[in-house]
Protein backbone atom coordinates (compact mmCIF):
# COMPACT_ATOMS: atom_id res chain seq x y z
CA UNK A 1 0.00 0.00 0.00
CA UNK A 2 1.50 3.29 -0.85
CA UNK A 3 2.34 5.89 1.71
CA UNK A 4 0.88 9.54 1.83
CA UNK A 5 1.35 12.50 3.70
CA UNK A 6 -0.18 15.98 4.37
CA UNK A 7 1.35 19.19 4.79
CA UNK A 8 -0.71 22.47 5.93
CA UNK A 9 0.79 25.60 5.17
CA UNK A 10 -0.61 28.97 7.19
CA UNK A 11 0.22 31.51 4.91
CA UNK A 12 -1.00 35.38 6.18
CA UNK A 13 -4.35 35.31 4.29
CA UNK A 14 -5.29 31.87 3.70
CA UNK A 15 -4.31 28.23 4.57
CA UNK A 16 -2.97 25.35 2.08
CA UNK A 17 -3.09 22.05 2.23
CA UNK A 18 -1.31 18.99 -0.26
CA UNK A 19 -1.40 15.27 0.22
CA UNK A 20 1.59 14.00 -1.54
CA UNK A 21 2.61 10.58 -2.70
CA UNK A 22 5.72 9.84 -0.90
CA UNK A 23 6.55 6.99 -3.27
CA UNK A 24 6.53 8.93 -6.61
CA UNK A 25 6.73 12.49 -5.04
CA UNK A 26 3.09 13.13 -6.89
CA UNK A 27 1.19 15.96 -5.44
CA UNK A 28 -2.26 14.33 -5.44
CA UNK A 29 -4.50 17.06 -4.22
CA UNK A 30 -4.41 20.76 -2.46
CA UNK A 31 -6.87 22.99 -1.24
CA UNK A 32 -6.79 26.70 -0.28
CA UNK A 33 -8.97 28.57 2.66
CA UNK A 34 -9.35 31.89 3.13
CA UNK A 35 -9.72 33.06 6.45
CA UNK A 36 -13.23 34.95 7.21
CA UNK A 37 -12.63 37.03 9.83
CA UNK A 38 -9.06 37.92 8.80
CA UNK A 39 -10.97 38.59 5.18
CA UNK A 40 -13.07 41.21 7.09
CA UNK A 41 -10.27 43.37 8.36
CA UNK A 42 -11.27 42.01 12.03
CA UNK A 43 -9.03 43.15 15.08
CA UNK A 44 -7.03 44.72 13.18
CA UNK A 45 -5.84 48.33 13.16
CA UNK A 46 -3.19 49.14 9.96
CA UNK A 47 -3.06 53.00 10.79
CA UNK A 48 -1.25 51.72 14.01
CA UNK A 49 0.27 47.94 12.37
CA UNK A 50 -2.04 45.72 14.43
CA UNK A 51 -2.44 43.10 12.76
CA UNK A 52 -3.85 40.07 15.24
CA UNK A 53 -6.05 36.99 13.74
CA UNK A 54 -8.53 34.98 15.19
CA UNK A 55 -7.01 30.99 16.05
CA UNK A 56 -11.04 30.04 14.62
CA UNK A 57 -10.43 31.12 11.28
CA UNK A 58 -6.64 28.45 11.60
CA UNK A 59 -8.87 25.53 12.82
CA UNK A 60 -12.00 25.93 10.38
CA UNK A 61 -9.31 26.18 7.46
CA UNK A 62 -7.96 22.69 8.66
CA UNK A 63 -10.94 21.33 8.87
CA UNK A 64 -11.73 22.02 5.34
CA UNK A 65 -8.45 22.00 3.30
CA UNK A 66 -7.25 18.90 4.82
CA UNK A 67 -10.94 17.32 4.22
CA UNK A 68 -10.77 18.38 0.63
CA UNK A 69 -7.46 16.72 -0.62
CA UNK A 70 -9.07 13.58 1.06
CA UNK A 71 -12.09 13.56 -0.82
CA UNK A 72 -10.13 15.02 -4.25
CA UNK A 73 -7.79 11.96 -3.94
CA UNK A 74 -9.82 9.27 -2.44
CA UNK A 75 -7.09 7.43 -0.81
CA UNK A 76 -7.31 5.28 1.69
CA UNK A 77 -7.23 7.18 5.61
CA UNK A 78 -5.07 4.57 7.16
CA UNK A 79 -2.56 5.19 4.16
CA UNK A 80 -1.71 8.85 5.37
CA UNK A 81 1.18 8.09 7.47
CA UNK A 82 1.86 12.08 8.63
CA UNK A 83 0.79 15.48 8.54
CA UNK A 84 3.00 18.51 9.35
CA UNK A 85 1.95 22.08 9.87
CA UNK A 86 3.91 25.89 8.96
CA UNK A 87 2.60 28.86 10.32
CA UNK A 88 3.98 32.52 9.72
CA UNK A 89 6.04 33.93 12.30
CA UNK A 90 6.78 35.00 14.74
CA UNK A 91 2.86 34.84 16.00
CA UNK A 92 2.33 34.16 18.86
CA UNK A 93 -0.72 33.49 20.94
CA UNK A 94 -1.86 33.22 24.85
CA UNK A 95 -2.66 30.09 26.35
CA UNK A 96 -4.14 29.23 29.68
CA UNK A 97 -2.49 25.93 31.68
CA UNK A 98 -4.08 23.46 29.36
CA UNK A 99 -2.90 25.30 26.10
CA UNK A 100 -5.97 26.39 25.22
CA UNK A 101 -6.18 29.75 23.42
CA UNK A 102 -7.67 32.42 25.92
CA UNK A 103 -9.28 34.04 23.29
CA UNK A 104 -11.78 31.11 23.49
CA UNK A 105 -12.13 31.73 27.56
CA UNK A 106 -15.18 34.05 29.05
CA UNK A 107 -13.70 37.64 28.53
CA UNK A 108 -11.44 37.69 25.69
CA UNK A 109 -13.69 36.51 22.82
CA UNK A 110 -13.28 39.82 21.04
CA UNK A 111 -9.84 40.72 22.67
CA UNK A 112 -6.88 41.37 19.52
CA UNK A 113 -4.65 40.52 22.09
CA UNK A 114 -6.06 37.63 23.23
CA UNK A 115 -5.48 36.20 19.65
CA UNK A 116 -2.61 35.23 17.00
CA UNK A 117 -0.21 38.21 16.78
CA UNK A 118 0.64 37.97 12.83
CA UNK A 119 4.21 38.13 12.17
CA UNK A 120 3.63 41.72 10.46
CA UNK A 121 2.34 43.18 13.74
CA UNK A 122 4.68 45.81 14.53
CA UNK A 123 3.11 47.77 17.93
CA UNK A 124 6.01 46.27 19.85
CA UNK A 125 8.28 48.40 18.69
CA UNK A 126 9.47 50.16 22.05
CA UNK A 127 9.18 46.58 23.29
CA UNK A 128 12.01 45.40 21.26
CA UNK A 129 13.53 49.24 22.22
CA UNK A 130 13.91 47.97 25.23
CA UNK A 131 15.19 44.63 24.76
CA UNK A 132 17.72 45.57 22.63
CA UNK A 133 19.08 48.51 24.68
CA UNK A 134 19.15 45.95 27.85
CA UNK A 135 21.05 43.29 25.45
CA UNK A 136 23.45 45.77 24.25
CA UNK A 137 24.42 46.85 27.85
CA UNK A 138 23.92 43.43 29.33
CA UNK A 139 27.15 41.96 30.87
CA UNK A 140 26.33 38.52 30.26
CA UNK A 141 25.87 36.03 27.33
CA UNK A 142 25.32 37.60 24.18
CA UNK A 143 21.70 36.78 23.42
CA UNK A 144 21.80 38.53 20.44
CA UNK A 145 24.63 37.39 18.74
CA UNK A 146 22.41 34.51 16.35
CA UNK A 147 19.96 37.11 16.04
CA UNK A 148 21.67 39.20 13.66
CA UNK A 149 22.56 41.77 16.78
CA UNK A 150 19.30 43.40 16.41
CA UNK A 151 15.65 41.96 18.13
CA UNK A 152 12.80 42.91 15.96
CA UNK A 153 9.16 44.45 17.01
CA UNK A 154 8.04 41.26 14.46
CA UNK A 155 9.90 38.54 17.22
CA UNK A 156 8.21 36.29 20.19
CA UNK A 157 9.18 38.46 23.48
CA UNK A 158 8.93 42.07 22.33
CA UNK A 159 5.21 41.16 21.25
CA UNK A 160 4.37 39.31 25.13
CA UNK A 161 6.13 42.59 26.66
CA UNK A 162 4.19 44.53 24.76
CA UNK A 163 0.79 43.04 25.42
CA UNK A 164 1.91 42.54 28.93
CA UNK A 165 2.24 46.56 29.51
CA UNK A 166 -1.42 47.23 28.10
CA UNK A 167 -3.33 44.31 29.34
CA UNK A 168 -3.54 43.65 33.18
CA UNK A 169 -6.36 40.69 32.58
CA UNK A 170 -4.90 38.80 30.11
CA UNK A 171 -1.04 39.22 32.17
CA UNK A 172 -3.04 38.06 34.74
CA UNK A 173 -4.80 34.48 32.46
CA UNK A 174 -2.15 33.70 30.18
CA UNK A 175 -0.21 31.10 31.65
CA UNK A 176 1.88 30.47 29.00
CA UNK A 177 2.59 31.47 25.34
CA UNK A 178 2.68 29.37 22.24
CA UNK A 179 3.74 30.30 18.36
CA UNK A 180 1.02 29.42 16.36
CA UNK A 181 2.91 26.49 14.89
CA UNK A 182 3.26 25.11 18.20
CA UNK A 183 -0.31 26.27 19.29
CA UNK A 184 -1.77 24.18 16.39
CA UNK A 185 0.39 21.37 16.66
CA UNK A 186 -0.56 20.69 20.60
CA UNK A 187 -4.18 21.37 19.46
CA UNK A 188 -4.05 18.73 17.03
CA UNK A 189 -2.93 16.26 19.43
CA UNK A 190 -4.76 17.30 22.25
CA UNK A 191 -1.50 17.57 24.64
CA UNK A 192 -2.00 17.59 27.86
CA UNK A 193 1.54 18.82 29.30
CA UNK A 194 2.98 21.89 27.71
CA UNK A 195 6.82 21.37 29.12
CA UNK A 196 7.09 17.89 28.05
CA UNK A 197 5.30 19.23 24.18
CA UNK A 198 7.79 19.29 21.35
CA UNK A 199 8.47 23.13 20.35
CA UNK A 200 9.58 23.88 17.47
CA UNK A 201 13.00 24.65 17.03
CA UNK A 202 13.12 27.03 14.00
CA UNK A 203 10.78 29.01 15.97
CA UNK A 204 12.28 29.33 19.12
CA UNK A 205 16.03 29.63 17.70
CA UNK A 206 14.69 32.41 14.78
CA UNK A 207 12.49 34.41 17.69
CA UNK A 208 13.03 33.89 21.05
CA UNK A 209 16.91 33.96 21.20
CA UNK A 210 16.79 30.23 21.66
CA UNK A 211 20.55 28.92 21.69
CA UNK A 212 22.26 25.71 23.15
CA UNK A 213 25.21 27.66 24.29
CA UNK A 214 23.19 29.66 27.11
CA UNK A 215 21.31 26.62 28.00
CA UNK A 216 18.25 27.75 25.82
CA UNK A 217 16.40 30.49 26.18
CA UNK A 218 18.12 34.19 27.58
CA UNK A 219 17.76 34.03 31.56
CA UNK A 220 15.32 34.83 34.34
CA UNK A 221 17.67 37.33 35.24
CA UNK A 222 18.23 39.04 32.20
CA UNK A 223 14.57 38.57 31.17
CA UNK A 224 13.18 39.99 35.08
CA UNK A 225 14.82 43.16 33.90
CA UNK A 226 12.81 43.71 31.23
CA UNK A 227 9.35 42.32 33.38
CA UNK A 228 8.97 39.89 36.29
CA UNK A 229 6.61 38.57 34.06
CA UNK A 230 8.59 37.52 31.97
CA UNK A 231 11.38 35.73 34.58
CA UNK A 232 8.07 33.92 35.53
CA UNK A 233 7.18 33.15 31.98
CA UNK A 234 10.40 31.22 31.30
CA UNK A 235 9.79 28.37 34.23
CA UNK A 236 6.19 27.69 31.77
CA UNK A 237 8.02 27.77 28.60
CA UNK A 238 10.52 25.11 27.31
CA UNK A 239 14.16 23.95 27.87
CA UNK A 240 14.71 21.68 24.77
CA UNK A 241 13.41 22.09 21.13
CA UNK A 242 13.27 19.72 18.36
CA UNK A 243 13.69 19.98 14.46
CA UNK A 244 10.70 19.38 12.23
CA UNK A 245 11.82 15.78 10.91
CA UNK A 246 10.51 14.27 14.45
CA UNK A 247 7.32 13.52 15.43
CA UNK A 248 5.18 15.68 18.12
CA UNK A 249 2.92 13.08 18.80
CA UNK A 250 -0.68 11.35 17.14
CA UNK A 251 -3.36 12.90 15.62
CA UNK A 252 -6.01 12.77 18.42
CA UNK A 253 -9.67 11.02 18.52
CA UNK A 254 -11.85 14.14 17.80
CA UNK A 255 -9.24 15.76 15.20
CA UNK A 256 -8.81 12.21 13.11
CA UNK A 257 -12.72 12.07 13.30
CA UNK A 258 -12.85 16.19 12.04
CA UNK A 259 -10.49 15.53 9.91
CA UNK A 260 -10.76 12.28 8.04
CA UNK A 261 -7.73 10.83 9.01
CA UNK A 262 -6.89 8.16 11.63
CA UNK A 263 -5.58 8.20 15.57
CA UNK A 264 -2.73 6.44 14.01
CA UNK A 265 -1.43 9.64 11.61
CA UNK A 266 1.30 11.00 13.25
CA UNK A 267 1.69 14.56 13.36
CA UNK A 268 5.25 16.43 13.06
CA UNK A 269 7.20 19.45 15.26
CA UNK A 270 5.66 22.31 13.79
CA UNK A 271 7.78 25.01 11.70
CA UNK A 272 7.59 28.24 10.00
CA UNK A 273 6.44 28.78 6.46
CA UNK A 274 9.68 30.28 5.01
CA UNK A 275 11.98 27.37 6.39
CA UNK A 276 9.57 24.49 4.82
CA UNK A 277 9.17 26.18 1.82
CA UNK A 278 12.95 25.67 1.46
CA UNK A 279 12.65 22.37 1.90
CA UNK A 280 10.04 22.10 -0.96
CA UNK A 281 12.37 23.93 -3.01
CA UNK A 282 15.17 21.33 -2.25
CA UNK A 283 17.27 23.83 -0.67
CA UNK A 284 21.19 23.21 -0.84
CA UNK A 285 24.35 25.12 0.76
CA UNK A 286 25.25 27.98 -1.42
CA UNK A 287 21.93 28.25 -2.50
CA UNK A 288 19.17 31.58 -1.52
CA UNK A 289 15.86 29.93 -1.03
CA UNK A 290 13.19 32.97 -1.48
CA UNK A 291 9.86 32.59 -0.31
CA UNK A 292 7.67 35.74 -1.76
CA UNK A 293 4.37 36.57 -0.63
CA UNK A 294 3.28 39.83 1.67
CA UNK A 295 6.83 39.73 2.42
CA UNK A 296 9.89 37.71 1.69
CA UNK A 297 11.92 35.50 3.21
CA UNK A 298 15.32 34.35 2.44
CA UNK A 299 16.46 30.80 3.78
CA UNK A 300 20.04 29.37 3.32
CA UNK A 301 22.22 26.35 4.83
CA UNK A 302 25.52 25.35 5.37
CA UNK A 303 27.46 23.47 7.46
CA UNK A 304 31.19 25.15 7.42
CA UNK A 305 33.36 26.21 10.42
CA UNK A 306 32.73 29.76 9.80
CA UNK A 307 28.59 29.57 9.55
CA UNK A 308 28.35 27.80 12.85
CA UNK A 309 30.47 29.46 14.99
CA UNK A 310 30.62 33.31 13.68
CA UNK A 311 27.30 35.45 14.11
CA UNK A 312 25.68 36.89 10.82
CA UNK A 313 25.07 40.78 11.59
CA UNK A 314 21.78 41.85 10.99
CA UNK A 315 19.81 38.85 9.45
CA UNK A 316 16.92 37.42 11.26
CA UNK A 317 19.03 34.59 13.14
CA UNK A 318 21.22 31.76 12.57
CA UNK A 319 20.14 28.49 14.05
CA UNK A 320 21.65 24.51 14.34
CA UNK A 321 18.56 22.39 12.87
CA UNK A 322 15.98 25.04 12.17
CA UNK A 323 15.42 24.24 7.96
CA UNK A 324 17.96 21.05 6.96
CA UNK A 325 18.63 19.15 10.51
CA UNK A 326 22.09 18.90 11.22
CA UNK A 327 23.04 22.31 8.98
CA UNK A 328 22.93 25.79 9.84
CA UNK A 329 19.94 27.69 9.29
CA UNK A 330 20.03 31.06 8.20
CA UNK A 331 17.07 33.89 7.67
CA UNK A 332 16.72 37.11 6.46
CA UNK A 333 13.86 39.20 4.42
CA UNK A 334 11.86 41.76 3.63
CA UNK A 335 9.35 43.05 5.29
CA UNK A 336 6.93 43.91 2.70
CA UNK A 337 7.13 42.80 -1.12
CA UNK A 338 3.99 41.93 -2.76
CA UNK A 339 2.69 44.10 0.48
CA UNK A 340 4.07 47.07 -1.45
CA UNK A 341 2.32 46.29 -4.65
CA UNK A 342 -0.58 45.69 -2.97
CA UNK A 343 -0.69 49.00 -1.11
CA UNK A 344 0.12 50.46 -4.07
CA UNK A 345 -2.71 48.71 -6.18
CA UNK A 346 -5.32 49.52 -3.08
CA UNK A 347 -3.74 53.84 -3.66
CA UNK A 348 -4.85 53.82 -7.32
CA UNK A 349 -8.20 51.61 -7.46
CA UNK A 350 -9.56 53.56 -3.99
CA UNK A 351 -11.09 55.98 -6.23
CA UNK A 352 -12.95 54.05 -8.78
CA UNK A 353 -13.76 51.27 -6.21
CA UNK A 354 -15.66 53.93 -4.06
CA UNK A 355 -16.99 55.47 -7.24
CA UNK A 356 -18.28 52.18 -8.05
CA UNK A 357 -19.96 51.36 -4.93
CA UNK A 358 -21.80 54.53 -5.04
CA UNK A 359 -22.86 54.43 -8.38
CA UNK A 360 -26.67 54.13 -8.73
CA UNK A 361 -26.12 53.62 -12.53
CA UNK A 362 -24.93 49.61 -11.51
CA UNK A 363 -26.75 46.98 -10.05
CA UNK A 364 -25.00 45.14 -7.21
CA UNK A 365 -24.33 42.33 -9.42
CA UNK A 366 -22.46 44.51 -12.03
CA UNK A 367 -20.73 46.30 -9.13
CA UNK A 368 -18.97 43.21 -7.90
CA UNK A 369 -18.31 41.92 -11.47
CA UNK A 370 -16.35 44.92 -12.63
CA UNK A 371 -14.88 45.68 -9.11
CA UNK A 372 -13.14 41.71 -9.40
CA UNK A 373 -12.17 42.90 -13.10
CA UNK A 374 -10.12 45.54 -11.41
CA UNK A 375 -8.77 43.38 -9.04
CA UNK A 376 -7.90 40.73 -11.07
CA UNK A 377 -6.01 42.74 -13.90
CA UNK A 378 -4.77 46.38 -11.95
CA UNK A 379 -1.46 44.91 -11.44
CA UNK A 380 -1.09 42.78 -14.35
CA UNK A 381 -2.11 46.18 -16.92
CA UNK A 382 0.63 48.37 -14.80
CA UNK A 383 3.41 45.41 -15.43
CA UNK A 384 2.30 45.84 -19.49
CA UNK A 385 2.67 49.17 -19.31
CA UNK A 386 5.59 49.53 -17.07
CA UNK A 387 7.45 47.19 -19.66
CA UNK A 388 6.58 49.54 -22.99
CA UNK A 389 7.94 52.52 -21.30
CA UNK A 390 10.10 53.80 -23.91
CA UNK A 391 12.91 54.99 -20.96
CA UNK A 392 12.77 55.02 -16.98
CA UNK A 393 14.46 58.22 -16.95
CA UNK A 394 11.27 59.91 -15.61
CA UNK A 395 10.67 56.30 -12.98
CA UNK A 396 10.97 57.97 -9.51
CA UNK A 397 13.39 56.03 -6.79
CA UNK A 398 10.95 54.55 -4.41
CA UNK A 399 12.61 52.65 -0.62
CA UNK A 400 11.01 49.34 0.48
CA UNK A 401 10.16 50.23 3.46
CA UNK A 402 5.96 50.18 4.00
CA UNK A 403 6.54 47.65 6.55
CA UNK A 404 9.38 49.05 7.88
CA UNK A 405 12.71 47.03 7.43
CA UNK A 406 13.58 43.05 8.28
CA UNK A 407 17.36 43.03 7.00
CA UNK A 408 20.04 43.84 6.91
CA UNK A 409 19.85 45.17 10.55
CA UNK A 410 16.06 45.07 11.66
CA UNK A 411 14.25 48.82 12.03
CA UNK A 412 10.64 48.66 12.27
CA UNK A 413 10.17 52.33 12.79
CA UNK A 414 11.74 53.08 9.06
CA UNK A 415 8.98 54.00 6.46
CA UNK A 416 8.74 54.27 2.70
CA UNK A 417 9.51 56.80 0.49
CA UNK A 418 9.55 58.62 -3.36
CA UNK A 419 11.41 60.99 -4.67
CA UNK A 420 11.97 62.60 -8.39
CA UNK A 421 8.39 62.53 -8.46
CA UNK A 422 7.28 65.00 -11.16
CA UNK A 423 4.37 66.28 -13.21
CA UNK A 424 5.37 63.77 -15.51
CA UNK A 425 4.88 60.85 -13.15
CA UNK A 426 1.94 58.25 -14.18
CA UNK A 427 0.75 55.27 -12.49
CA UNK A 428 3.49 52.68 -14.40
CA UNK A 429 6.43 54.34 -13.50
CA UNK A 430 5.32 54.54 -9.70
CA UNK A 431 4.66 51.10 -10.28
CA UNK A 432 7.89 50.62 -11.78
CA UNK A 433 9.73 52.38 -8.98
CA UNK A 434 8.17 50.26 -6.66
CA UNK A 435 9.07 46.89 -8.95
CA UNK A 436 13.18 48.26 -8.52
CA UNK A 437 13.02 49.00 -4.31
CA UNK A 438 11.64 45.99 -3.51
CA UNK A 439 14.69 43.79 -6.10
CA UNK A 440 17.11 46.55 -4.28
CA UNK A 441 16.01 46.27 -1.03
CA UNK A 442 16.80 41.67 -1.93
CA UNK A 443 20.51 43.17 -3.21
CA UNK A 444 21.01 44.91 0.25
CA UNK A 445 20.43 41.19 1.69
CA UNK A 446 22.34 38.75 -0.41
CA UNK A 447 25.24 42.05 -0.17
CA UNK A 448 24.79 41.79 3.24
CA UNK A 449 25.48 37.55 3.15
CA UNK A 450 28.43 38.38 1.04
CA UNK A 451 29.55 40.85 3.40
CA UNK A 452 29.68 38.44 6.03
CA UNK A 453 31.09 35.99 4.08
CA UNK A 454 28.36 33.68 3.25
CA UNK A 455 28.68 32.95 -0.40
CA UNK A 456 25.48 32.61 -2.81
CA UNK A 457 26.09 30.69 -6.17
CA UNK A 458 21.87 31.30 -7.06
CA UNK A 459 18.80 32.06 -6.08
CA UNK A 460 15.62 29.91 -5.91
CA UNK A 461 12.27 32.31 -6.10
CA UNK A 462 9.31 30.20 -4.24
CA UNK A 463 6.01 31.39 -4.14
CA UNK A 464 3.15 33.78 -6.12
CA UNK A 465 5.33 36.26 -7.23
CA UNK A 466 7.79 33.90 -8.15
CA UNK A 467 5.16 32.39 -10.37
CA UNK A 468 2.93 35.03 -11.34
CA UNK A 469 5.26 37.82 -12.73
CA UNK A 470 8.44 36.76 -15.08
CA UNK A 471 9.30 40.85 -15.40
CA UNK A 472 9.65 41.14 -11.64
CA UNK A 473 11.91 37.85 -11.87
CA UNK A 474 13.67 38.78 -14.71
CA UNK A 475 14.22 42.34 -12.86
CA UNK A 476 15.51 40.30 -9.63
CA UNK A 477 17.71 38.47 -12.09
CA UNK A 478 19.47 41.73 -13.71
CA UNK A 479 19.42 43.29 -9.79
CA UNK A 480 21.40 40.36 -8.44
CA UNK A 481 23.21 39.40 -11.04
CA UNK A 482 22.53 35.95 -10.48
CA UNK A 483 20.81 33.08 -11.94
CA UNK A 484 16.79 32.61 -10.12
CA UNK A 485 15.42 29.80 -10.76
CA UNK A 486 11.75 29.41 -10.13
CA UNK A 487 10.13 26.00 -8.34
CA UNK A 488 7.19 25.02 -10.26
CA UNK A 489 5.23 23.86 -7.39
CA UNK A 490 2.19 26.27 -6.18
CA UNK A 491 2.44 25.27 -2.57
CA UNK A 492 6.21 25.45 -1.79
CA UNK A 493 5.75 25.43 1.84
CA UNK A 494 2.75 22.75 2.09
CA UNK A 495 5.08 20.38 0.32
CA UNK A 496 8.03 21.36 2.48
CA UNK A 497 5.81 20.53 5.29
CA UNK A 498 4.51 17.20 3.63
CA UNK A 499 8.25 16.13 3.47
CA UNK A 500 9.20 17.13 6.85
CA UNK A 501 6.17 14.71 7.78
CA UNK A 502 7.31 11.83 5.51
CA UNK A 503 10.03 11.67 8.08
CA UNK A 504 8.23 12.36 11.33
CA UNK A 505 5.89 9.66 9.80
CA UNK A 506 9.12 6.96 9.82
CA UNK A 507 8.79 7.10 5.57
CA UNK A 508 12.00 7.88 4.73
CA UNK A 509 15.24 8.37 7.09
CA UNK A 510 16.06 12.03 6.53
CA UNK A 511 15.21 14.93 4.92
CA UNK A 512 17.78 14.72 1.84
CA UNK A 513 16.25 11.63 1.01
CA UNK A 514 12.64 12.67 1.08
CA UNK A 515 13.07 15.51 -0.97
CA UNK A 516 15.43 13.95 -3.28
CA UNK A 517 11.82 12.52 -4.55
CA UNK A 518 9.20 14.58 -2.92
CA UNK A 519 10.70 18.38 -3.67
CA UNK A 520 9.86 20.93 -6.60
CA UNK A 521 11.38 20.62 -10.22
CA UNK A 522 11.86 24.36 -11.34
CA UNK A 523 9.90 25.59 -14.05
CA UNK A 524 11.51 29.13 -15.34
CA UNK A 525 15.09 30.00 -15.10
CA UNK A 526 16.06 33.89 -15.42
CA UNK A 527 19.23 34.53 -16.57
CA UNK A 528 21.02 38.28 -15.84
CA UNK A 529 21.16 40.55 -18.86
CA UNK A 530 24.28 42.37 -19.08
CA UNK A 531 23.00 45.51 -20.32
CA UNK A 532 20.21 45.84 -17.75
CA UNK A 533 22.38 44.89 -15.07
CA UNK A 534 25.07 47.95 -15.57
CA UNK A 535 21.65 49.88 -16.00
CA UNK A 536 20.05 48.97 -12.90
CA UNK A 537 23.52 49.60 -10.80
CA UNK A 538 23.44 53.35 -11.44
CA UNK A 539 19.50 52.90 -10.37
CA UNK A 540 20.53 51.26 -7.10
CA UNK A 541 22.99 54.26 -6.16
CA UNK A 542 20.07 56.59 -6.18
CA UNK A 543 18.00 54.07 -3.85
CA UNK A 544 20.85 54.23 -1.56
CA UNK A 545 21.48 57.73 -1.51
CA UNK A 546 17.66 57.77 -0.66
CA UNK A 547 17.96 55.58 1.99
CA UNK A 548 20.44 56.96 3.75
CA UNK A 549 18.70 60.42 3.64
CA UNK A 550 15.35 58.44 4.99
CA UNK A 551 17.54 56.82 7.78
CA UNK A 552 19.87 59.02 9.12
CA UNK A 553 18.30 62.71 8.23
CA UNK A 554 14.28 62.44 7.65
CA UNK A 555 13.26 59.28 10.83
Amino acid sequence: MNAYVIGVDYGTDAVRAVLVDTVSGKELASAVHNYRKWSQGLYCDPSINQFCQHPSDHLEGLEKTVQSVMAQAHVDPAAVKALTIDTTGSSPIAVNEAGEALVFTQGFENNPNAMVILWKDHTAVQAAAEINTLAQGWKGADFLAYSGGIYSSEWFWAKILHIIRQDDDLKEQAFSWMEHCDYLTYTLIEGNDLRAFKRSRCAAGHKAMWHESWGGLPGKDFLGQLDPYLAQLRDRLYEKTYTSDQAAGVLSKGWAKRLGLTTETVVGVGTFDAHAGAMGAKIKENTLVRVMGTSTCDIMVGDTPEIRTKPIKGICGQVDGSVVPGKIGLEAGQSAFGDALAWLKKLMTWPLETSLKNSIALDENQKNQLLKAIEDNVLNELTEAAKNLKTDTAVPTALDWVNGRRTPDANQNLKAAFSNISLGTGAPEMFLSLVYAICFGSKKIVARFDEEGVIIKDIIGVGGVARKSPFIMQTLSNVLNLTVKVAETDQAPALGAAIYAAVAGGIYNDTAQASSVMGSDFEAIYKPEEEQVKRLEKRLAKYDQLAHAVENDLS
